[in-house]
C-alpha cells in the first residue's frame, strides 16, 4: 500500500514540497479519468486525489460540480471509484486517495469501503464533511486496514478543532486556504500561512494547502511554508476544455513550482 506521508516527505527532501492533483472519477468518461490521472503523475504530480461524484456536492465550486454532474449523468457508480484506483495504481507509483463526502461511505458500509479501497491499492480517504469527533467508525476501519485518513482544518478552526484534526489525521492534514467552495483564485489567502503554522505547532506530520491554487507561482508560494500544494479546479477545467493532453500540460507547468530555484 502506497500511503501519502512517505511521498510527501520524500518530495520535501528532494524539492520544495509535494504537488497533489485532484480529478473526479468518471469525467469526462471513466476511461478518460483514468488516463488523465496517470498523465498527471507522468507530468509531475506526486499524490492523486480522486473525487467521488456525489449528488449534493456542497463544498465544490462550479467547475467541479459540472464535472461530477456529468459523471453522474454518464452512470457513475461507487464501484467505478475502486476500479479507477486499481487501474491507476497498476500503472503508477503515486499514492491515490479518494476524496468523498461521508454519506456514500456510510451507505456502502464503512468497513466494506475500507476493505475495497485497500484491495484496490488506494492510500486512504479525504473526508471534507466528516469531523474527527464523529469519525469513530472510520478511525477504527482505517486503523485496521492501514489507510490514511485526512481531515480538514480552516483558518476559522478553533485551537481545539485544529488539535483534533492533527491527532486524528494520518498522512497529512488538509489546510483549507480560504473559506467557502473550491475554485481557482488570483491570490492564495494569506490566512493559509497562519493556519499551517498552527497545524505545525499542534504536531501535524504534514500540512497540505488546497482551495484556490492554479499557477506554478502559487504552488511555489504555498510550498514556502506548507508540505504540499493541492490543485483541483484548474486541472478539472483544463481536462474539460482540452482533454487529457491539456491536463497533462498544466500539471507539468504546475510542477515547476515544486523545484528549487
Amino acid at each position: 500500500m502506497r500511503t501519502a506521508g512517505p511521498a510527501i516527505r520524500r518530495r520535501n527532501d528532494e524539492a520544495n514540497g509535494a504537488l497533489i492533483g485532484y480529478l473526479p472519477v468518471g469525467f469526462p468518461t471513466l476511461d478518460e479519468s483514468v488516463e488523465a490521472a496517470v498523465a498527471l503523475v507522468e507530468n509531475g504530480v506526486d499524490v492523486l486525489e480522486l473525487g467521488l461524484p456525489y449528488s449534493d456536492p456542497v463544498m465544490d465550486g462550479p467547475v467541479i460540480q459540472a464535472a461530477t454532474q456529468q459523471a453522474l449523468a454518464n452512470g457513475f457508480r461507487l464501484s467505478h471509484g475502486f476500479e479507477a484506483v486499481r487501474r491507476i495504481t497498476e500503472r503508477t507509483d503515486a499514492p491515490v486517495l479518494i476524496m468523498t463526502y461521508w454519506n456514500p461511505v456510510v451507505q456502502y458500509g464503512v468497513d466494506r469501503f475500507a476493505d475495497d479501497l485497500a484491495a484496490a491499492g488506494g492510500a486512504g480517504l479525504i473526508t471534507p464533511d466528516l469531523i474527527p469527533d464523529e469519525a469513530a467508525d472510520w478511525i477504527a476501519a482505517s486503523e485496521r486496514t492501514g489507510l490514511d485518513r485526512v481531515f480538514l482544518a480552516a483558518p476559522t478552526s478553533t485551537d481545539a478543532r485544529v488539535r483534533q484534526a492533527v491527532d486524528a489525521s494520518r498522512g497529512f492534514v488538509y489546510a483549507v486556504s480560504t473559506m467557502g467552495i473550491t475554485g481557482a483564485r488570483g491570490d492564495v489567502d494569506e490566512a493559509a500561512r497562519a493556519l499551517v503554522g498552527r497545524l505545525a505547532a499542534a504536531g501535524a506530520p504534514a500540512s497540505c494547502v488546497g482551495l484556490g491554487i492554479s499557477t506554478a507561482a502559487q504552488v511555489a508560494e504555498v510550498l514556502e511554508y506548507a508540505d504540499g500544494a493541492i490543485v483541483g479546479s484548474a486541472l478539472v477545467k483544463a481536462l474539460a476544455d482540452g482533454g487529457v493532453g491539456a491536463a497533462a500540460e498544466l500539471a507539468a507547468e504546475l510542477a515547476r513550482g515544486t523545484r528549487p530555484e
